[in-house]
């Protein structure tokens, strides 16, 4: 059986890269007792995949990972820890949330559990878009006339830039990878940007984008950046979800796009039941 796992990295442990994120849960599902499953091999591992790496020095409360379940061990060779996942209690979304949140340190919070139905791709190949609160550290000075020219250069039809990868440099329209920019009253500034392999636009690459166009050079680490969810594109899957879960987009931002011949419809990786 799949599981979905959507957490939350805040406060010192926001300063911890990924792979030091994945050796924690593989140590913390251990200790909480879960049966997840492991690969075959001389070299077995715990079968688990994250969703979309966060940067060092960001936060989140929309992280996702996915762990793969063993078949329930008998009682007298699975004996529970005190707080541990028992077998005996049934397995429950609730009964697995509960107990990794019981192993958890401060810094990282389990939000929410959910079984995945048979044939749902795993989350890191299922992200689309991801969604982000920006606000700009204490004493950095902005030019004074900065949210309009925001405005003005979401506003364009084009937005070209060249991208450096890991296979060099490739020339692309950022514009078509902002989905939502929103200034918001108390200055921060709403993103949902592409976040698919293809794509991966990082905000901090469009507010450089944006500031080295009007003559600007940010600071470093003048930026503080807080992803609010990771999505998947449903397309036309039929799913269960609220109206505030779902974005439909247009070319106006408001209904209905296509990639290619797709239709983009926005959930977050775990919906609603």
């Amino acid at each position: 059986m799949k599981v979905r796992i959507r957490f939350s990295k805040y406060g010192a442990l926001k300063f911890i890269g990924h792979l030091d994120v994945m050796r924690y849960f593989q140590k913390a599902i251990r200790r909480s007792g879960i049966p997840i499953a492991y690969s075959e091999g001389f070299s077995p591992h715990q079968i688990m995949s994250f969703a979309a790496p966060l940067s060092v020095g960001h936060t989140s409360e929309g992280e996702y990972m996915d762990i793969e379940l063993a078949d329930l061990p008998k009682e007298e060779s699975y004996p529970p820890k005190e707080g541990a996942y028992s077998p005996q209690a049934g397995l429950s979304e609730s009964g697995l949330r509960d107990a990794l949140q019981a192993v958890m340190v401060d810094g990282i919070s389990i939000l929410d559990v959910q079984f995945l139905p048979a044939g749902e791709k795993n989350a890191m190949a299922s992200v689309a878009a991801a969604s982000y609160l920006i606000s700009f550290r204490e004493g950095t000075i902005l030019p004074s006339d900065w949210q309009e020219k925001l405005t003005a250069f979401y506003g364009q039809e084009q937005i070209p830039v060249i991208k450096k990868t890991k296979k060099g440099e490739k020339q692309m329209d950022l514009k078509e990878n902002i989905y939502e920019l929103e200034l918001k009253e108390n200055g921060t500034i709403y993103m949902l940007l592409n976040a698919s392999s293809g794509g991966n636009i990082k905000p901090s690459f469009v507010l450089e984008t944006f500031f080295e166009s009007i003559g600007y050079e940010l600071p470093a680490f003048s930026l503080m950046i807080h992803r609010l969810e990771t999505y998947k594109n449903a397309g036309n899957q039929t799913l269960t979800c609220s109206a505030n879960q779902l974005i439909d987009q247009t070319p106006a931002r408001s209904a209905s796009q296509l990639i290619g011949e797709e239709e983009r419809r926005l959930v977050p990786l775990i919906w609603e039941r």
